[in-house]
């Protein structure tokens, strides 16, 4: 899926960087991208990604933690610790949405 996400992002800025069509079909295509970021499902889909990949991110890293124990340098594990921290459940994170 992420290959296919890619893939269309790319096709439309090469479109878009490609185009000759100027500065008014460049207006109609931020408008439509504009309207569809705006958009709850995508919002809500985009919301759920980053959650679930916050809590993947936290499952790695306590299996990773486990298998390679003390070898992890101190400011490693603080940073990472902080990440999680500063990431808690019912704050908001770094894009202004929910974790609810």
């Amino acid at each position: 899926m992420r290959y296919k996400v890619t893939f269309v992002v790319g096709l439309a800025l090469g479109y878009v960087l490609g185009s000759r069509a100027g500065r008014e079909r460049y207006e109609q295509l931020k408008k439509s991208a504009r309207q569809v970021a705006q958009n709850p499902a995508v919002r809500n889909a985009a919301e759920t990604a980053g959650r679930t990949g916050r809590e993947y991110a936290g499952k790695a890293y306590a299996v990773v933690s486990e298998k390679v124990g003390d070898a992890v340098p101190d400011s490693v594990a603080g940073r990472v610790r902080g990440l999680r921290d500063r990431a808690g459940v019912g704050a908001d994170d770094e894009w202004g949405t929910s974790n609810t």
